[in-house]
């Protein structure tokens, strides 16, 4: 488990696409969450393409325990999804969170390798996020490898 001398606000942070998940598996998921006490963060705003991620869901992400994503088909096409996914491997990284990744749909190796719906995904994100990307697929790649949790 995590280990940080500060107090967690939310248990559970979901990481998700909207547009494939948010409306059947995630918020399913959360419910389910909520209905065994545990504190589950969703994050209820539709976001616009193409605008940075808040400071409020960043400070979401960084104080809860564990993050689990949620890959599907249409993940990678939102730059929201990958600002958050840089964010909760960076503090993976730094043991400040444990993090389960759910391959929802997709091919666990299209998300370690970036290929298939997920290739052309990045290959979108290039014009206006070019200075990002990289550090972008390597955290996908890097969450892709994720297992049990560790």
């Amino acid at each position: 488990m995590a280990s940080s001398s500060r107090h967690r606000k939310h248990d559970v942070f979901l990481s998700f696409s909207g547009d494939d998940t948010r409306n059947n598996f995630t918020s399913y998921l959360y419910r389910a969450l909520k209905r065994k006490g545990i504190g589950a963060y969703m994050d209820e705003n539709l976001l616009k393409t193409g605008q940075n991620l808040s400071s409020s869901l960043l400070r979401a992400i960084e104080e809860s325990s564990i993050s689990v994503i949620i890959f599907s088909k249409k993940y990678a096409s939102s730059s929201w999804c990958l600002q958050e996914l840089f964010k909760i491997m960076e503090l993976k990284r730094l043991s400040k969170l444990e993090v389960v990744p759910i391959f929802y749909h997709v091919n666990p190796s299209d998300v370690r390798k970036c290929t298939g719906s997920f290739e052309e995904a990045f290959a979108n994100h290039q014009q206006n996020w070019a200075h990002k990307l990289q550090g972008w697929k390597d955290a996908f790649s890097e969450a892709g490898y994720i297992k049990d949790g560790t």
